[in-house]
């Protein structure tokens, strides 16, 4: 018997049939009832109860704003209110931050789109932006809750307290910073603390998202007390401001407030911004008293520099030896008896004319305008 051919393009030009009635086989039919599934090699065939753990474990939180309980109002500032509100499926609680304004399209969707990036933000010592309302005109964010509250008008003049609170900080900063997020409002009331002895970057109001070209950023947003002097003068350094290098100025000028417990800029009354302005781009940078530690004293020289290029990046200050030295030196307790009793221990060195400082202090946030743009 020939072997049969494969049919060719020109068979239907014969005479010979193109396939052989007698030689058809049926096919026969497939019960899908009895189909088993094949087994998974031994080295991706978790158990069943692994996978649905893990899994579980993987997808992020999903929430829903009519879930969401206020408790209390908890903070206000130009930027919006926040509130401590109840997740009620889970029982936790997360702070809910109101943003004040009524944002045209552009200003919504670059606010939108800038949120949806920080939902991405996952480090132990940068808050946590969970989720994203618009509700009823008003642009929401769940944020974390932190329960021992801000470091604003906090005294801290235990040198290991104030390390393990600067390691923390510029370990935030320097996450922040690699994913190219400016944060521009670097204070002691964005500063965060909570039960766990765990201090944590709050309210990204005013951060900005850079491209991969540097933005100018010389918007006048944010807190002038804290701002470095190229950013209020445009004059200085050229012209030229880096954002990461201010935020590395505005975490200088707290991390000395914190050890003196007091502003570092001297001002004649509160409210009076164009002396703070002046002292702060024409004065020269505050240091710290002779009373501290030359590691200290060196520490806040390399942050508080004038010429932008002289400061130290994040990453050189964590190496810096006032953050090595003092290291697993007991820092974490005293983080957390300073904030939960207020000064804490430090209460009794503390004066009635620290107290007026601290109110002036206060103050002085609150009052001070933005700079007038310069011509």
């Amino acid at each position: 018997m020939k072997p049969i051919q494969p049919p060719s393009a020109n068979s239907n030009r014969g005479n010979r049939p193109r396939r052989r009635p007698d030689l058809t086989l049926p096919l026969p039919q497939r019960d899908f009832s009895l189909a088993v599934p094949l087994p998974l090699p031994p080295s991706s065939a978790p158990s069943t109860a692994t996978t649905s753990s893990s899994s579980a474990s993987l997808q992020p939180q999903s929430f829903s704003f009519s879930d969401l309980e206020r408790l209390n109002r908890i903070g206000s500032g130009s930027g919006g209110t926040v509130y401590k509100v109840l997740h009620r499926p889970t029982g936790k609680l997360y702070a809910l931050k109101v943003i004040y304004g009524k944002h045209d399209d552009s200003a919504r969707r670059q606010i939108c789109r800038e949120i949806k990036i920080l939902r991405d933000v996952d480090h132990t010592n940068v808050v946590k932006c969970h989720e994203m309302f618009d509700h009823k005109g008003d642009i929401q964010v769940l944020l974390e809750y932190m329960d021992c509250g801000s470091l604003d008008g906090k005294h801290i003049p235990h040198e290991p307290t104030l390390a393990d609170i600067a390691r923390q900080v510029l370990s935030g900063l320097l996450y922040l910073h690699r994913r190219r997020i400016v944060h521009r409002d670097i204070k002691p009331m964005n500063l965060l603390t909570n039960c766990h002895k765990q201090a944590k970057i709050a309210d990204f109001g005013v951060s900005r998202i850079l491209a991969q070209t540097m933005d100018p950023c010389n918007s006048a947003v944010g807190t002038i007390a804290y701002m470095s002097p190229e950013r209020i003068d445009t004059d200085l350094n050229d012209g030229r401001y880096d954002g990461y290098l201010g935020d590395i100025w505005s975490f200088g000028v707290s991390i000395l407030e914190f050890y003196l417990g007091k502003f570092p800029f001297d001002v004649a009354k509160p409210g009076d911004w164009a002396s703070l302005m002046c002292a702060i781009c024409m004065a020269p940078p505050p240091e710290a008293p002779p009373t501290a530690s030359r590691e200290f004293r060196d520490f806040i020289s390399r942050c508080l520099q004038r010429d932008p290029a002289r400061r130290w990046t994040a990453a050189q200050l964590l190496n810096h030896p006032f953050i090595v030295q003092n290291a697993g030196g007991g820092g974490s307790d005293s983080v957390g008896v300073a904030v939960r009793g207020g000064v804490g221990d430090y209460n009794h060195s503390a004066n009635q004319s620290t107290t007026r400082n601290h109110q002036v202090h206060h103050q002085l946030h609150q009052l001070l305008p933005p700079p007038r743009p310069h011509s």
